[in-house]
């Protein structure tokens, strides 16, 4: 099983619990990740939805469970499992002082990344997103479209084997929106790509599954399809509330 799990290059989340406080926010979390898939977590606010990424991330001790990525535990390979990942929050992230190009270079040191694949990432990362005519722009000056783009561009400045989005959409206009869609997707033929969002155009529009939350436990794991025909709706946002309630 190890060597499988090695092969298809698995993002497990396994019996997963977080307390803050006195209050128990997940409770025994259960699902695993596989490359070639876009996953849509979803969930009412307070759901649980962001610490469950920033759990998945590291930023959080778990109260309970592990996390095992590519055969490597979390808790044991921490430097290494992290290398991999990438997490985008749904505010902040950028530094205001530094352009566009300063900040992707600083994106990359962290990263380790030489200078020649830096070039080249540079230049596909650029073009994917459309920077080209910010990239020597102060990001304090940017419009909340194009700083979601730089913050999405930082974090995949080395081409993470695993990509965490809280609202990757936020923001951005109907264009900019079609434009990233067709890009994550084209990411995610080949990675794992997770997004967490309110909008259930976006999960009707690129996952291929959906994980859904609430109260802080899994309660469907399943694909668009499949939602729709166990709770008889005609979109994703009737199942959602379906299942959530209004």
């Amino acid at each position: 099983m190890g060597n499988l799990f090695g092969i298809l290059v698995m993002f497990i989340v396994k019996n997963v619990s977080k307390s803050l406080g006195n209050k128990e926010v997940l409770h025994n979390i259960n699902f695993c990740l596989k490359k070639g898939q876009i996953t849509a977590l979803v969930g009412p606010n307070g759901a649980g939805k962001t610490t469950l990424m920033r759990c998945m991330i590291g930023f959080y001790d778990l109260s309970g469970g592990e996390i095992i990525f590519d055969n490597k535990r979390l808790l044991d390979d921490r430097e290494k499992v992290l290398q991999d990942i990438a997490y985008v929050p749904e505010i902040g992230g950028l530094y205001p002082d530094m352009t566009v190009f300063e900040y992707l270079q600083f994106m990359a040191s962290i990263k380790a990344m030489s200078k020649d694949i830096f070039a080249k990432s540079l230049k596909r990362i650029v073009d994917a997103l459309e920077l080209a005519t910010v990239i020597n722009q102060k990001c304090d000056t940017l419009s909340k479209g194009y700083k979601r783009r730089v913050a999405v561009a930082g974090a995949m400045i080395n081409s993470p084997k695993v990509l965490i989005l809280d609202e990757p959409t936020e923001g951005l206009d109907p264009q900019q929106k079609k434009h990233l869609r067709t890009f994550l997707q084209e990411y995610g033929k080949k990675n794992i790509v997770l997004i967490s969002t309110h909008i259930m155009e976006e999960v009707e529009a690129m996952a291929d599954r959906i994980l859904m939350i609430k109260d802080g436990k899994l309660v469907c794991d399943t694909t668009p399809d499949e939602l729709k025909k166990a709770t008889l709706g005609s979109n994703i946002e009737h199942s959602f509330y379906t299942i959530i309630g209004k």
